[in-house]
Order: C-alpha cells, then sequence, then structure tokens
C-alpha cells in the first residue's frame, strides 16, 4: 500500500541547550518517537520528522573551494583536499558547536503485521540533512551546483532505529548528495522489521500505534523492556578457565529476564481450571437415572481437542519438563479417573439385576464404616409382621355342623393354596427390593468417597504447582564469583 508523499512528510526544528553537555566526550542525542498509527489493514499517514544534535569534543572546519577548472575533476581534487581527508572529524567549526541532522520519513509500503510475534514489517524512505561548515563553493567556477560522493568519504551520523529486530535487509546506497551551500542529502530505502505492542483488546476493531525511535548507538544508558520478556537483571561474575596448557581469566555476563505469564494464564491456565471445575461438578449428576458416562467423556474430548489447539503456546525445547505441561497432565489424569470412578458406580448400581444380594463383608466394610466417613448412614430397615395362617387339619370344627361340611373345607382348602403363594410372591418382592436397596447404598457412599478423594487431590495437586510456580518467580539468581 503506496502513501503519498506529501501528505505525509513534515519536517521541523527545535533547540536543544548545548552549554551544559561541553564537557561530555560523546554523541549528544535527543532521541525522537515518530509514531506511526496504523490499523489492521492500513497504517494512517501520520509521521514526524525530528532533529538530532550531535556534540563531538574533536571537531573541524573545512574551508571555501576553488575549483581550477568547471570540471568534475577539479571539483573532486578540491573535494579530496578540503573534505574528504578529514572524514573522520565532526564538520563544525569549534567544539561547542551543535550538528543538527533532520530527518525525514516517508512510508512507502506497510507489508504486514505479525499479531503475535510483535512485528510490523514496513518500508520507508529515510532522509537526513546535516551542513558542512564552510563548506561552500562557486557553482560557475566549479561547474556544478550539486554533486553526488561515496558516503565512506563523509563524516556520517550514527543514527539507528531502536525497534529495529532481525538481519537488516535493507537495499544499499553507497552515494549522498553534497550542495555548494555544504548540505549534504543521505536519502536510503530502509525495510523496517520493528517491534510493535499491540493492543488488541478492541480486536477486530482496533487501532494500533507504533513507534520508531531513531538515535545513536553511543547512547545505551536507557533500557527499554518490550514484547513478552521483561528485562530483571544483568549480573557478571569472573571466573577462570583450566586447560593443559594453563589457566585463562574469564568474565561471564548474566542477562536475566523474565516472560510476562498473561497471555498463558488467560489462554491456557483458566480454560483449563474451567473443565476441571465442570468435571467436577459432574459428581452431583445421579448415576442410577442420568448417563454421566456420556457427560464425562465428552469432557474428556474436547479437553483433548483443547490442548491440541494451544499446543503451539508451549514450549517445545528445554532442559526439564515445564510445570504447565505437569499440571495439563494432571488435570487430564483427573479426567480419567473420574470416568472410570463413574464406570466402577454404573457397575455397581446395576448389579442387583444379577447378585441376589450384598455380600456379608461388602456390607460391613461399606454401609457400616464408609458410610459414616463420608457422613452418609444407612437408612434403617423397616419391620416387617408375617402373619401365619394354621393348617387346615389345626382349624376346630365348629361346635354347630353346617348343612354342607365338604363345600365349606373345599373352600377353604383354596383360600390357604393362594394365600401362601401371594405370601411367597411377596417375600421375594421384598427380599430383591432389600437387595437392589443395598447395592444403590453401596454405590452411593462409594461414589461419595471417591468424590471427597477426587476434592483432596485436586487440591492437593493444584495448591503444590502454584507454589512451585510462586517460589521459582519470587527471586532474582545471584551469580557468584568462580575461580
Amino acid at each position: 500500500m503506496l502513501l503519498s508523499h506529501k501528505a505525509i512528510k513534515l519536517l521541523f526544528s527545535t533547540s536543544l541547550p548545548y552549554t551544559h553537555y561541553v564537557q561530555e566526550p560523546k554523541i549528544l542525542c535527543l532521541c525522537a518517537c515518530i509514531n506511526m498509527r496504523l490499523n489492521t489493514l492500513m497504517c494512517m499517514n501520520y509521521l514526524k520528522a525530528f532533529v538530532f544534535y550531535f556534540l563531538f569534543l574533536n571537531s573541524g572546519c573545512v574551508a571555501v573551494l576553488k575549483c581550477t577548472s568547471p570540471t568534475p575533476e577539479a571539483l573532486f581534487n578540491a573535494l579530496n583536499t578540503e573534505l574528504f581527508s578529514k572524514q573522520e572529524i565532526r564538520p563544525v567549526q569549534n567544539f561547542s558547536t551543535p550538528l543538527i541532522v533532520s530527518l525525514d520519513i516517508t512510508v512507502v509500503e506497510i507489508i504486514g503485521v505479525v499479531s503475535f510475534g510483535l512485528t510490523q514489517f514496513s518500508l520507508v524512505f529515510l532522509t537526513q540533512n546535516w551542513k558542512i561548515d564552510g563548506l561552500s563553493w562557486d557553482e560557475n567556477e566549479c561547474g556544478t551546483k550539486r554533486v553526488s560522493v561515496l558516503r565512506k568519504n563523509l563524516w556520517v551520523p550514527d543514527i539507528q532505529m531502536t525497534e529495529f529486530m532481525g538481519e537488516d535487509k535493507s537495499p544499499e546506497t553507497p552515494y549522498v548528495y553534497l550542495n555548494n551551500t555544504g548540505y549534504v542529502l543521505d536519502d536510503r530505502p530502509l525495510r523496517a522489521v520493528i517491534s510493535c505492542r499491540l493492543g488488541i483488546y478492541t480486536f477486530p476493531f482496533d487501532v494500533q500505534n507504533c513507534t520508531l525511535t531513531f538515535g545513536s548507538y553511543l547512547h545505551f544508558e536507557v533500557i527499554k523492556t518490550s514484547g513478552e520478556w521483561e528485562f530483571v537483571d544483568l549480573q557478571v561474575a569472573a571466573s577462570t578457565l583450566s586447560l593443559d596448557v594453563g589457566s585463562y581469566s574469564e568474565v561471564k555476563y548474566f542477562l536475566i529476564l523474565r516472560r510476562r505469564p498473561i497471555r498463558y494464564v488467560v489462554n491456557l491456565l483458566i480454560p483449563s481450571c474451567f473443565l476441571i471445575t465442570v468435571d467436577l461438578f459432574s459428581f452431583l449428576l445421579p448415576p442410577q437415572s442420568v448417563d454421566r458416562s456420556s457427560f464425562k467423556m465428552t469432557l474428556i474430548l474436547g479437553y483433548t481437542v483443547f490442548l491440541l489447539i494451544m499446543n503451539d503456546l508451549l514450549p517445545v525445547t528445554g532442559e526439564t519438563t515445564p510445570l504447565i505441561n505437569v499440571f495439563f497432565s494432571i488435570s487430564l489424569a483427573l479426567m480419567v479417573a473420574s470416568l472410570l470412578e463413574t464406570v466402577l458406580i454404573t457397575n455397581i448400581q446395576f448389579r442387583s439385576s444379577q447378585c441376589s444380594s450384598v455380600p456379608r463383608w461388602l456390607s460391613v466394610l461399606v454401609l457400616r464404616y464408609l458410610a459414616v466417613v463420608v457422613c452418609l448412614p444407612p437408612k434403617k430397615k423397616q419391620n416387617r409382621v408375617t402373619v401365619f395362617l394354621n393348617p387346615l387339619s389345626q382349624v376346630k370344627p365348629p361346635l354347630a355342623p353346617s348343612a354342607h361340611p365338604e363345600s365349606i373345607l373345599e373352600e377353604l382348602r383354596r383360600l390357604t393354596r393362594d394365600l401362601t403363594a401371594i405370601r411367597l410372591h411377596m417375600d421375594k418382592h421384598f427380599q430383591g427390593s432389600e437387595a437392589l436397596e443395598e447395592w444403590q447404598m453401596v454405590g452411593l457412599i462409594i461414589d461419595r468417597l471417591l468424590f471427597g478423594l477426587y476434592v483432596i487431590f485436586i487440591t492437593v495437586s493444584f495448591i503444590t504447582i502454584m507454589s512451585l510456580w510462586i517460589w521459582n518467580n519470587s527471586f532474582v539468581p545471584l551469580v557468584k564469583n568462580t575461580g
């Protein structure tokens, strides 16, 4: 995407007092930021050019050029004598005179913005202007008003981009323009691969503000922290390298960085904790009326897909296994254990269809002891009264003979057989109901016991992992001198 040069180019000058910095034997730079506002698809043509001030203890003075003839050879001979031989000296008249370097930025194209890498690819033209004090020549005498010379033959300010990342693949331009008034025009393309902190809170309706900071590499007192890593400390230690041929002294520098964890907490840890919480509350589903196993299998499948999607955010190299991988492994193992527990409870709930009653040892262990542990005492058995009928032979005949004794006796025998069959059927029904209730009670007690163990294991595991995270990030490792 091309942006209009006239709409972007804006140049102004500022002044900087230099009397306070006269005794400093280095470059003094007023670093300025060039803010470039861009959104996801296009950038706004808003740039600013700034003025840089350089101050050296050494300085040089260039005289007015005198050309013997209006030819290129005469002009370059004069430049070689008066200017090119002083390329290592800052072109000013005296020590206290600052050198003003004007910057002009033209954005040609925004190639792309990588959101996750916080990187922007831009193609810009960087134009620098400064004046060589005392240099001038007559246009008629030397034959030209402007001439192109090699950059290596002139003193050039060391202005670089602070946010630049990676290898500089910008096209090389070995020439600069030199005017007869002493002004130097250094115009070169710059393929900027820069680090840009992206604000994605309003994505996809976001508007970004990237910064281009130009300054001198001699000013390294200020360290800026940006991106995923935070600078913590820089330590140094002296050591001795012992070899067969002798011992050598070494100096080691340790750059200590701390990762900013908010991205991984939001995208990895919080969703994982949500899924574990859902699996925990699934124990509230009654196993005898709801297919709890299907729900848990769906939950495990969803968690596995979540880990596969977020696998790119996890580190792939390192000397040890990250604690976050242990966290995910424990979470998945707990979900699988919860599914196995559901299978066991479902099997116990439907055990009565195959077994007549609960074994004596299991009934004592679960209904008497484990029920007290899980605060679920068994229900008291209901007392049933069985009425036994006397046999027909024990029934005393009536005192007064009836009119039809044989028919009455036959009717009584039939009623006795019916009542006996009903009593046997009712006894069998009550025995089956008691066995079913006992098996369901056993399953309910074991389910509550395993739920308690599940909660305890989750709590202990998560507290242990969080404690290890906090312990390892609460201090900065100290480097000791060795050797």
